[in-house]
């Protein structure tokens, strides 16, 4: 099984986080024997290959065009098994920029080695069984667990810029494969989903806390630190425009409600006149009308016996209600412009 980068631009800024994650990733170099043969192994089962050639002879072969793939399975072999691995680099096209590279161990007893390491043939050298899957004889401690994941997203994860969104995803081949890896993920209390695209099966993680808990796993901190900084950054951000846009909305319904109160005041002034209004309501449409912009409360401690925000909005309301029991009497609004001019 091939490893699938999951391309979001050719050189966009959610590819560059990626290789930070993972150039962070090579650098990690688990203390434990046991972690280092783990971590081979989901690299081994995402890109590996096992071939014979004409005369029987079999050789272990790591495929892959990611660079830090290939950088971490040579330290992991060369350090965990001491084999001597060949490197083989070709071209796709000479027009192209982009590369191959094939990291091939030859000697048998080297390949035997490796292959009852990563717990693929046994003391006997007869084949376990398909490679292709979490084998769970490498993963019984939590430090291993971490390694095979951080293995499997070096080889087919990707993750999206902070600060354009919070995406995370591993793409593999096998929905049995990707099955195994949810459950590898769940057992840190990390919920990842499945979706099927094209011919492969991803796991995704879209919750920024979850993303960060997943580096945490796989022991990316610098990454993880990162992210979090653009996470608390983004938070204060949005809790300053709901808080903006909530002193807004507050100030635009302040103005319309004024804007209403006023024409009422002016409606009532052009048909009735405030000869009928009593000595409250008529002071209150008196302040109304000079201050225009005013909250309540500040027209209220401006009357002559200040009273309550609440006690303002009564009487604004009861001079709207003579205002509409008005219009609702004559059917139409009569003042013209030369009388608000009056």
């Amino acid at each position: 099984m091939h490893e699938k980068e999951v391309k979001r631009g050719k050189a966009g800024i959610g590819m560059s986080f990626s290789k930070k994650v993972k150039q962070e990733l090579v650098n990690q170099i688990s203390p434990g024997r046991h972690c280092r043969i783990a971590e081979f192994a989901a690299i081994f089962s995402l890109c590996g290959r096992i071939k014979r050639n004409k005369a029987g002879k079999i050789s272990l072969q790591i495929d892959t065009e990611n660079l830090t793939v290939a950088q971490k399975s040579y330290i992991l072999l060369k350090e965990t098994f001491q084999v001597q691995v060949d490197i083989v680099v070709r071209n796709h096209n000479i027009r192209s920029s982009n590369v191959s590279f094939f990291l091939i161990v030859r000697q048998h007893c080297d390949v035997m080695l490796i292959l009852k390491a990563v717990k693929v043939v046994d003391d006997a050298g007869n084949l376990w069984g398909d490679f292709r899957r979490v084998q769970q004889r490498l993963i019984s401690n939590i430090c291993c667990k971490r390694a095979y994941l951080r293995g499997s997203f070096l080889v087919a994860g990707s993750i999206t810029d902070p600060e354009k969104a919070y995406h995370l995803e591993i793409a593999v081949l096998s929905e049995t494969y990707a099955v195994q890896l949810r459950k590898l993920i769940a057992s840190f209390d990390v919920d990842a989903k499945i979706v099927e695209r094209k011919k492969y099966h991803v796991l995704y993680i879209k919750e920024g806390s979850q993303i960060v808990d997943f580096l945490n796993i796989i022991e990316a901190h610098v990454a993880l630190m990162e992210l979090e900084n653009v996470r608390i950054v983004k938070e204060v951000r949005n809790s300053v425009n709901r808080q903006v846009n909530c002193e807004t909305a507050n100030i635009s319904k302040t103005v319309t409600a004024a804007a209403k109160q006023i024409e009422d005041i002016r409606y009532l002034q052009c048909n009735m006149g405030f000869s009928q209004l009593s000595d409250g309501l008529l002071e209150i449409a008196g302040l109304r009308m000079d201050y225009p912009d005013s909250s309540l409360q500040e027209l209220g401690e401006m009357l002559s016996k200040p009273i309550s925000k609440s006690g303002v909005n009564h009487r604004l309301r009861k001079i709207s209600r003579i205002a509409e029991e008005l219009r609702e009497k004559n059917r139409e609004c009569p003042y013209q412009k030369e009388d608000l001019e009056a």
